[in-house]
């Protein structure tokens, strides 16, 4: 069995073709060949579950990717009860429940999702190894 090569590009949104064994081409962007999985520390997962402890039974907080901002997308933190949708990620760690959509994921893939207190404020920081540029307070970014 022949092992499939897929070439990567210097900037995030290129085409790559798969070629598979029966002739068929996929055309892939590098957002959906970026690694799927997502961090959440521990500082972070401490303050979700601080949150989540004085709402009500079921409440969890989804993450989400949106057109906007200065730089053209932006992170949205909602709380929420709802179950997983069969495309969710869903990452528990002490307490906490976080969900990210699939799509949002593509865009997310490998990120760390971190909680800042430090004298500028508290705020949730996601270091996005996708971004390729973000706005000064951290909450838009560009890929």
């Amino acid at each position: 069995m022949k092992a499939l090569s897929i070439p990567r590009k210097s900037y995030y949104f290129s085409l790559t073709v798969l070629s598979l064994p029966n002739g068929v081409d996929i055309q892939m962007t590098e957002a959906a060949l970026a690694l799927p999985n997502v961090v959440l520390t521990d500082r972070a997962a401490k303050r979700v579950a601080r949150i989540l402890a004085k709402e009500p039974e079921g409440t969890v907080l989804r993450i989400s990717v949106a057109g906007g901002g200065c730089s053209g997308f932006q992170y949205e933190y909602n709380l929420v009860q709802e179950t997983p949708a069969n495309d969710d990620t869903v990452l528990a760690k002490n307490g906490a429940t976080v969900l990210i959509d699939a799509m949002s994921l593509e865009f997310m893939g490998g990120s760390e999702i971190d909680f800042s207190d430090d004298l500028i404020g508290q705020s949730f920081q996601i270091k996005n190894p996708n971004a390729v540029a973000s706005c000064g307070c951290g909450t838009s970014f560009a890929v």
